[in-house]
Parts: structure tokens; C-alpha cells; sequence
């Protein structure tokens, strides 16, 4: 992320974004840099307007407080819902197995 907020600073700064430039932010920032994501990013960002891109991003609706992080949890809700449901048939299982080898343990005493 500290990489795109360098990235921001140089843009709003009038700076050219380049390998160097970058480099120098993230170095008085205080951060271990990879030269590899530096690279990544320069070439990420060269076909692209970060102006008309801070516009549209300015632009789109924010998303409804319960919106798609809503769904999400109620999604992750059901499915701990499910496995908690199946580990209880399961249980019920086993202890059905357990009751029927426990009725029938005396059974090939008494007969032989």
C-alpha cells in the first residue's frame, strides 16, 4: 500500500513517477524496499491518468454500510451455521453406532 501512497504523493507533487522517484519517497518513509514491486508499480502506472482515476474512484457510490461486507458475513454465517449442523449429525451418529454396538455386546453370549 506504502508503495501506491508514493506513488500519490509524487502525483500531487507535480514529481515525474519513476523507479527513483519512488525509491526516494519510500527511503525517507522509512521503508524496506523491494526493488521488484518498485518496477511492478512504475509499469502498472505508466498508461495511467492517476487524475482521471482519483475522479472516478472520487465518483462511484460508496457502497451501503451493510452492503457487499454484509453479505459477506451472512454468507460466512450460514456456512459456520452448516459445519456446526453437520458436526452435530455426525456426533448423533457416532453416538447412535456407540448405543447399538453397546445394545448388542451380550447378545453372542447369550446364544452361543
Amino acid at each position: 500500500m506504502e508503495y501506491v501512497y508514493a506513488a500519490l504523493i509524487l502525483n500531487e507533487s507535480g514529481a515525474e513517477i519513476n523507479e527513483d522517484n519512488i525509491t526516494g519517497v519510500l527511503e525517507a518513509a522509512d521503508v524496506d524496499v523491494e526493488e521488484s514491486r518498485v518496477k511492478a508499480l512504475v509499469a502498472a502506472l505508466e498508461d495511467v491518468d492517476i487524475e482521471e482515476a482519483i475522479e472516478q474512484a472520487a465518483a462511484a457510490p460508496a457502497a451501503p454500510a451493510g452492503g457487499a461486507a454484509g453479505g459477506e458475513a451472512e454468507a460466512e454465517e450460514a456456512e459456520e451455521e452448516e459445519a456446526e449442523e453437520e458436526a452435530e449429525e455426525a456426533e448423533e451418529e457416532e453416538a447412535d453406532e456407540e448405543e447399538e454396538d453397546a445394545s448388542g455386546e451380550g447378545l453372542g453370549d447369550l446364544f452361543g
